[in-house]
């Protein structure tokens, strides 16, 4: 009877992870090291949406310019998730170096900083970053009956869609009318 070939760890004594098997990876004991941590939606065929960290965030759109560390980059970390890099290539995640706690994600010429990390100085400063609008709602994990609007994608280029407020469907309906009227006035018709 042919035994089965052993794989090594190489596990110099006084690391990390010295659990008693010697290095040692077949086995029932040491499966874990071997399949991924967790499913989701295994076998159902209509799951095919990949969430990235949180299924929603709330975030204050700023531009580049208007923003600045004060102290520097050097305690920042970068996530670059098409590669799965920490270096700083854009559009990004960033977070605290030391931590991991995610502060914004950076794009080329805009950051999405999450508010809830900026020390208010007043009820009233932080009423400024109240939220105005949801973006991608179609895509949404869960409802939010705000009586805000709700697009379908990217803010006043897609279509509102039916949970928004009437009168701001009403006014988005004009605005399409109207942008298709200076179309065909611009081309001549």
């Amino acid at each position: 009877m042919a035994s089965s070939p052993t794989r090594q760890i190489n596990n110099n004594s006084g690391e990390n992870g010295d659990n008693g098997d010697h290095g040692e990876l077949d086995g029932d004991h040491n499966q874990w090291k071997f399949r991924a941590p967790y499913k989701v939606h295994d076998n159902d065929p209509n799951f095919k949406t990949r969430y990235h960290g949180a299924p929603f965030q709330w975030a204050a759109i700023f531009h580049k310019d208007d923003i600045n560390f004060t102290h520097g980059h050097h305690d920042l970390g970068w996530y670059e998730s098409s590669e799965k890099t920490c270096v700083h290539k854009l559009p990004c995640k960033v977070s605290c170096a030391y931590c991991r706690t995610p502060i914004m994600d950076e794009g080329r010429n805009m950051i999405l900083l999450f508010p809830t990390l900026i020390n208010w100085e007043s009820p009233e400063e932080r009423k400024n970053f109240d939220i105005s609008c949801h973006m991608f709602y179609q895509r949404r994990v869960v409802d939010i009956p705000d009586g805000k609007p709700k697009w379908d994608g990217i803010n006043g280029q897609s279509e509102l869609i039916e949970d928004s407020p009437p009168e701001l469907m009403k006014k988005r309906k004009r605005e399409i009318e109207e942008e298709e009227k200076n179309k065909k006035t611009d081309n001549g018709s």
